[in-house]
């Protein structure tokens, strides 16, 4: 069992991680982007 400072210090990576992501998402380079509909 990990103790809570390493499981609140992962939270804080990951959440660091998704909001750099959704930051970087698409801008300036729209065709990076992934479509959100396939046919």
């Amino acid at each position: 069992m990990e103790s809570t400072n390493e499981f609140v210090q992962k939270i804080h990576d990951k959440q660091q991680k998704d909001e750099q992501n959704r930051k970087r998402q698409g801008k300036g380079h729209p065709e990076k982007k992934l479509p959100n509909k396939q046919h």
